[in-house]
């Protein structure tokens, strides 16, 4: 027996381990239906149409003004009960969640309907925040990166199979308003689930260690709240570098993203057989990224014992340059879903190597504002790159200079990460 299954193993005899990981599993199924049914709503809908600024704009309104208030949020994350926080978003995004579905099946479409998805899509974030803050509570330190890994990966296919189940619900449901209205209200189910299983801790059990009186907050707590918390990461090098990875990461991985949208929404075929286009075939592509995350929780911690995580980060960020621009240059199905799935593997990776980075080097009572932030980055940079690209990309999506772009901002990641990290 390896030592990587030991750990897992040891880590699954955990109750409050598991407990929090069945929290995980449930919330990212709910997030995965959830998503598949607004992606299907704006982007295959028969109903509606986008173009790629469309695109952009869509995915800028969902994320963006969350991206500005969650480092604020975070100062939260290390005031109030993070099992309380985990129990009511959940609750509070099953409601909200219902107010999406009624409006898509009405056919609005505008500010109201994506006031409402951004409602929903900010809740999200915060819980993510809160389960990675709330992770070392729930193991050793010597096991972290075998969590993360265990964590993360297995949340990320929940994701996926969340959207799975929801493509398929959608040859019973139709792919017009109602049918996706449907598939976003099933949701709530999944996000119920994970408030009754966190329910399960204790109200102090997931920290923060030292929880505040009071939960009033004013301007001023807030904003010395989060200079504190920037300043705690800036005098650590290895936490700093790893921001620095995964926000070039996101940069790249956005463009990426928008790219395969309009692939499959405007270029390939629909009955193009093994590999179609359209929601079915981006769907592949969404699967393989899921096996590549898979191979990566089974590799990662292996390789950082052996090699440690600053090697690992920088030969994925090198093997991700190189093979988006070998295989993504063929611009057909089957050479962009085992781009998907060598991208799968790599992002996967890397935030295993970031999260375990910053559980380590960051001190309980800052987690909250500190992952916050990493959760902010993690959606402007993404969204900066699909503003870009909008107006980069032609609607058919093919662009070889885009694409060497892409290639070429992989390496500077791996470059300036190396650079950092080798300093300290």
């Amino acid at each position: 027996m390896t030592q990587a299954e030991t750990t897992v193993r040891h880590l699954l005899l955990r109750p409050d381990f598991r407990r929090l990981l069945g929290t995980r599993l449930m919330s990212q199924f709910g997030d995965g239906v959830f998503q598949a049914a607004l992606a299907g709503t704006v982007l295959f809908n028969p109903q509606r149409a986008a173009d790629p600024v469309d695109v952009a704009a869509g995915f800028a309104i969902l994320l963006l003004p969350y991206s500005l208030v969650g480092p604020f949020a975070g100062v939260w994350l290390d005031r109030w009960s993070r099992r309380q926080v985990l129990l009511r978003a959940n609750v509070l995004r099953s409601g909200l969640v219902a107010v999406v579905a009624a409006l898509v099946w009405g056919g609005v479409h505008g500010t109201a309907f994506y006031a409402a998805g951004l409602a929903v899509f900010s809740v999200n974030r915060f819980v993510l925040a809160a389960l990675s803050a709330a992770l070392p509570h729930t193991t050793d330190d010597a096991s972290l990166v075998s969590a993360n890994a265990l964590s993360t990966t297995s949340g990320a296919v929940a994701t996926v199979a969340g959207g799975g189940t929801a493509i398929g619900l959608l040859q019973l449901t139709g792919s017009a308003d109602g049918g996706y209205a449907a598939l976003a209200l099933s949701a709530v189910l999944p996000y119920l689930a994970a408030a009754g299983v966190v329910a399960g801790f204790g109200r102090a059990y997931l920290g923060p260690d030292h929880v505040a009186r009071s939960a009033r907050l004013s301007a001023g707590d807030v904003a010395r709240g989060m200079v504190a918390g920037a300043r705690h990461v800036w005098a650590r090098p290895p936490a700093a570098a790893a921001l620095t990875a995964i926000s070039l990461h996101r940069l790249c991985y956005g463009v990426l993203t928008l790219m395969t949208l309009l692939l499959y929404r405007n270029t390939f075929e629909s009955d193009g057989g093994v590999f179609p286009g359209g929601i079915v075939g981006l769907g592949e592509v969404v699967a393989a990224g899921a096996v590549g995350t898979l191979l990566a929780a089974a590799v990662t911690p292996a390789v950082v014992r052996r090699f440690g995580k600053p090697r690992w980060i920088t030969l994925l960020l090198v093997a991700a340059g190189v093979s988006q621009v070998a295989l993504g240059a063929l611009f057909v199905p089957p050479a962009i879903v085992t781009a998907g799935l060598v991208l799968g593997f790599v992002a996967q990776g890397v935030k295993i190597c970031v999260d375990t980075t910053l559980q380590e080097w960051i001190e309980d009572d800052f987690r909250g504002r500190v992952f916050s932030v990493y959760d902010t980055l993690f959606n402007v940079t993404f969204v900066t790159a699909l503003v870009v690209g909008a107006f980069l990309l032609p609607p058919s999506g093919v662009s070889y200079p885009v694409l060497a772009a892409v290639g070429a901002g992989y390496l500077l990641a791996a470059f300036c990460y190396a650079r950092i990290t080798r300093r300290h």
